[in-house]
């Protein structure tokens, strides 16, 4: 099985900085796409960035030019700076990877972690 793990979420000023990580572990073949989700209490859950295979990023119109996602070996990062209220939220990893060879892509997700802005 494939196994996500987020973490680096905190409580932040406006205007602080955060960077998550999202780790991979267990058995993958392929990779199609990682991205990262934030959902806020009460709100619909909302893509932050999508990396497909061979393509460039993209960012969520509301964080273009304040989050940057990146891969690094075996971890997916988000760094995320000029952070603002309404960035709050519990920040997910999705990875669609396939496990074999021959076997269908899967969607997976990690648990979450806690992103706080506040005074």
């Amino acid at each position: 099985q494939v196994h996500l793990e987020e973490s680096g979420g905190g409580l932040v000023q406006p205007g602080g900085s955060l960077r998550l990580s999202c780790e991979f572990s267990g058995t993958i073949f392929r990779i199609d796409f990682v991205g990262w989700y934030r959902q806020a209490p009460g709100k619909q859950r909302e893509r932050v960035t999508a990396s497909y295979s061979g393509s460039d990023t993209i960012y969520e119109e509301s964080v273009k030019g304040r989050f940057t996602a990146s891969r690094l070996k075996n971890a997916y990062k988000l760094q995320m700076s000029s952070l603002k209220p309404e960035d709050t939220a519990v920040y997910y990893c999705m990875l669609t990877c396939a496990t074999s060879m021959d076997g269908r892509p899967y969607d997976f997700w990690g648990q979450g972690t806690q992103v706080t802005v506040s005074s």
